[in-house]
């Protein structure tokens, strides 16, 4: 266990070693290539080893200094976090090989592969912290990498897409730093096990709630939830697709992973009226983020819309609050991380073969390339919830948990943004792959071998992973519902981070 909980910080520790590391090589392309898909292998292997550790010890903990909780600096990993760590490795590493086909030299020069590392530090920083005031510091360093990554080009529409996902990522960040030093006012630590015993017992709970309100908005516009949501769809399309694609598979899910762990974990005394909010800016980022697909003929606005659409899932989960409904939301991230990002995945090789994004100048995909065709079906169903595909089984725990409490428009609702969902889908797969191409040229047919590999395998893999967890949902399930006791019951997490001090 003394070993678990060293590496622990690892996959913190790994990405900045290797960020460093890359800077030394920035006059170096090739090397730079071989330095960041070896860290992503390592980042694999050691998310790996603490997911499989996790699920057999249970949550521990790391506190840095020999400084003992609350008055050191945690880091701990539970069920869920193990679950983020591992995806979000998963998708460093597909992206890593994508980007040796979609990122030019001129990215690479300005520091393309670094800024990646660093972004999956703060990720992972995010995911692992158990200290609050921490979380406000990994986001941190997401939203300096991101904006960045998102600037980089100097395209307009890249500048105007970064300045808007700034700004209200700023907006966001003032929100959280005056939560947290509200919340240290009112309870005098900033540990999330130690928050966890206190701020139920605080004597002022209307300041709690809040406080609780505030961590709400900070956490909802970098999850980009109703009405919350505009930064993304003006942004999340402008960068190169290897840039689009993670950010789509992780940057929200950081935002909705804490508002699982500071809702399920901290703020738990005034539950009818977190709920209700939840509740109705869940059915909200649904409704809206769906209409906003469906009025687009962008492939990448499409899918940055139905990014919104999906959160709103993953909110009702948590809005709803029972076993199943919370372990549905967990399967739900699961299952959206993996689909979203080969979507954008697809979405870059069509660009690739035909130069283009906007659905009235493509055509014929289907008929030169059809093997495409299929690899798009399986995440695009997936998403639309068809079965056996991973998203109907994520969209079936939120709407059996909506029936189960009976709460009839919750259930409604979602089968309602699904087949929406399905139209869009189908709209994507008449333009782009079964119309007749407009132009009759069918540009770029034929991709450099070498180039095929490194956007085909991960495109591949992730809907592999897609259709290993729609045929074997049974076993993701079970780990999902593990997950959701996880969080449900705080006494493990308290625990394993103070021990016996309470």
């Amino acid at each position: 266990m003394i070993s678990l909980n060293n590496i622990l910080v690892l996959p913190i520790l790994l990405p900045m070693a290797s960020a460093l590391v890359l800077l030394a090589f920035r006059k170096n392309n090739k090397a730079q290539k071989v330095i960041h898909l070896i860290a992503s292998i390592l980042s694999l292997i050691t998310a790996i080893i603490i997911f499989v550790s996790i699920r057999e010890f249970g949550t521990v903990s790391l506190n840095s200094g020999s400084w003992q909780a609350p008055f050191g600096i945690s880091i701990v990993a539970d069920l869920l976090s193990a679950i983020m760590v591992l995806i979000s490795a998963v998708i460093g590493l597909s992206t890593s090989l994508y980007s040796f086909a979609v990122i030019d030299n001129r990215h690479v020069k300005y520091f393309y592969y670094p800024l990646i590392q660093f972004l999956l530090m703060g990720v992972n920083g995010a995911f692992l912290t158990g200290d609050i005031f921490n979380m406000y510091v990994w986001y941190e360093v997401m939203l300096i990498s991101s904006f960045v990554l998102l600037a980089m080009g100097g395209k307009q529409e890249q500048l105007e897409g970064a300045i808007k996902y700034v700004t209200l990522n700023l907006i966001s960040s003032s929100f959280f730093l005056a939560a947290v030093g509200l919340l240290y006012g009112l309870a005098g630590t900033l540990n999330m096990a130690h928050l966890a015993i206190k701020v139920p017992l605080l004597d002022n709970q209307n300041l709690v709630q809040l406080v609780s309100g505030l961590f709400f908005v900070a956490f909802g516009i970098k999850s980009a939830v109703f009405p919350l949501f505009f930064w993304l769809p003006a942004s999340y399309h402008t960068p190169p697709v290897a840039i689009s694609a993670i950010f789509a598979g992780l940057l929200t899910k950081v935002g909705v992973y804490s508002l699982y762990r500071t809702f399920t974990l901290i703020f738990v005394t005034n539950e009818e009226f977190t709920g209700t909010l939840l509740l109705i800016v869940g059915l909200g980022t649904m409704l809206t983020g769906v209409l906003g697909a469906a009025a687009q003929f962008d492939f990448r606005r499409i899918l940055s819309f139905h990014i919104i659409s999906q959160i709103g899932y993953m909110i009702v989960g948590l809005a709803l609050k029972s076993p199943l409904a919370i372990a549905g939301g967990i399967f739900y991230i699961i299952h959206h991380i993996i689909v979203k990002t080969n979507l954008f995945y697809v979405s870059g090789v069509v660009n690739e073969y035909s130069g283009s994004y906007k659905l009235k100048e493509l055509g014929g995909r289907f008929k030169v390339t059809p093997f495409l065709g299929f690899l798009f079906l399986i995440p695009a169903m997936s998403l639309a919830g068809i079965p056996p595909l991973s998203g109907f089984w994520a969209k079936f725990a939120v709407v059996k948990a909506g029936f189960d409490l009976q709460d009839y428009i919750t259930a409604g609702m979602a089968l309602f943004v699904g087949l929406l969902t399905l139209y869009s889908m189908i709209k994507i797969w008449n333009e782009v792959f079964w119309k007749p191409d407009p132009n009759e040229k069918n540009v770029s047919n034929i991709i450099d071998s070498k180039k095929k590999i490194y956007l085909y395998i991960p495109v591949v893999s992730l809907a592999a992973i897609t259709l290993y967890i729609g045929l074997n949902a049974e076993s993701v399930w079970e780990i999902a519902q593990e997950a959701a006791n996880s969080l449900i019951d705080r006494e493990s997490y308290i625990k394993a981070v103070l021990g016996d001090m309470k």
